[in-house]
């Protein structure tokens, strides 16, 4: 959709749909050392490709303003960080850098479609974004240290991420920026 309404290519709206939607995974399966998820799974290319194909044929009218996108997006966010520190913990990372693998999952591909859009990067607003998927993937993490079964925790974990989204975006919720003194 960012390319949508930058009048961008199909071919601009596909890279942006691949790299929004495996950027995160990527990064972080070449830190850890874990052969690229996606790389060995047609079907993630493909429903990237299939989503900017519907983008293409979707008016960016009919998206703009409407929240259903923050919503979804911040579901997506909670979830892909449960994920992503849950296979750090299961290469054998410690609990602080699995945290940071799954914020990493969680964000990293939005940013990297802002930083070649030209936009400035959730990281530069205040925003509970960043936040949300360091919540989920913190809870993944100390469920993992408490021996509480996985299935639980992960459900667990990507409730708390969304809701933590989901506040923010319904009552515009920030952390204070920093001020000079």
């Amino acid at each position: 959709l960012v390319a949508a309404k930058e009048r961008q290519t199909f071919v601009t709206l596909a890279f942006f749909a691949l790299i929004t939607g495996v950027g995160g995974g990527t990064v972080r399966d070449l830190l850890i050392g874990a052969p690229v998820f996606w790389i060995h799974d047609a079907w993630v290319a493909a429903i990237c490709l299939a989503m900017a194909l519907f983008a293409w044929f979707t008016p960016t009218r009919w998206w703009e303003g409407r929240r259903f996108l923050s919503v979804a997006d911040g579901l997506g966010l909670a979830a892909y960080a449960v994920l992503g520190s849950a296979k750090a913990l299961e290469y054998g990372l410690p609990p602080t850098p699995a945290i940071l693998m799954g914020v990493i999952t969680g964000c990293v591909g939005g940013i990297i479609r802002d930083v070649i859009a030209g936009r400035p990067s959730i990281l530069m607003r205040p925003e509970l974004y960043v936040t949300a998927a360091a919540l989920s993937a913190a809870v993944t993490v100390l469920g993992d240290l408490a021996g509480i079964m996985r299935e639980w925790v992960w459900v667990a974990a990507t409730a708390a991420g969304f809701s933590l989204r989901a506040a923010a975006i319904r009552w515009n919720l920030a952390l204070p920026a920093y001020e000079r003194n």
